[in-house]
């Protein structure tokens, strides 16, 4: 039960993270983002992993950054050999494909809820969007969704993935996504008031996001307990704070992500 002699004396042991090499096709999961996948290489001191799907992301080497087979390790790099030539990584973790045009815009869209929302997806996942010619355009609202479904007419080659706000059980966001019925669009969501609340609060100097009574508006309520006048001053001072998919939650990650396969899993 207790593990150590209490009469041994001395300070008790440890418990170290085990420290494994990251060899080719290991799999392991990031814990941060959940994202899962095999071992693929190196790109500027980050490992690479690629999941079922050839999706690839780059991961730091933290300490305990990783999960393998449910347990904590912190991977290293192999001492071996040097390792393949080092890339740019994207703000999303994604490798970046460098002298590349960006490609004329598919039929098929990415939707969110407003300008904020664009604002932050195009700060972190801009550059692989370009690359996949996706556009991203602000709904102002998710009110007549299912209309404007019927309107924009999905088929398999116009795909439409759809981010809202604030997609809980019982929510009347939860009751408008449900009337969507359409195997060519996806609605995903994350379960924050508002997409401010999706940045990590620390990275805007909070120890948390406010908690704002039901009745106030909530952009005004943070603004007045952070003591900041205008929410175009605060939506600022947070876009400013984001530099990659590391200072956002995870739901508002794995989102996006479907998302994007999603709308890109065909090519024209």
């Amino acid at each position: 039960m207790y593990g150590e002699d209490v009469l041994a004396g001395g300070k008790p042991r440890r418990k170290m993270t085990p420290e494994v090499d990251a060899e080719p096709d290991l799999v392991v999961e990031d814990v941060d983002s959940g994202f899962c996948g095999a071992v693929v290489g190196f790109e500027l001191g980050a490992v690479v992993l690629e999941d079922r799907f050839g999706k690839r992301r780059n991961f730091p080497l933290e300490p305990a950054a990783f999960l393998l087979d449910g347990r904590p390790v912190t991977l290293r790099r192999p001492a071996r050999g040097p390792g393949p030539a080092q890339r740019r990584m994207t703000a999303s973790g994604s490798i970046a494909v460098d002298n590349v045009k960006a490609r004329v815009a598919k039929a098929s869209r990415i939707w969110v809820e407003g300008v904020h929302d664009a604002a932050l997806v195009e700060r972190i996942w801009g550059d692989d969007l370009r690359i996949e010619g996706i556009v991203v355009e602000p709904l102002h609202g998710v009110d007549d969704l299912a209309g404007a479904v019927a309107e924009f007419g999905p088929s398999r080659t116009r795909r439409l993935g759809v981010l809202v706000d604030h997609l809980v059980a019982g929510s009347k966001e939860s009751r408008i996504v449900a009337a969507v019925r359409d195997p060519n669009v996806l609605v995903t969501g994350h379960p924050y008031v508002d997409v401010w609340q999706a940045v990590k609060p620390e990275r805007v100097g909070l120890r948390a996001w406010p908690v704002i009574p039901p009745g106030r508006p909530w952009k005004e309520g943070v603004c007045e307990v952070v003591g900041i006048r205008e929410p175009a001053d605060m939506w600022r001072r947070i876009l400013a704070s984001v530099g990659s998919y590391k200072d956002v939650e995870t739901p508002l990650i794995n989102s996006m992500e479907r998302l994007i396969d999603f709308v890109t899993v065909l090519d024209d």
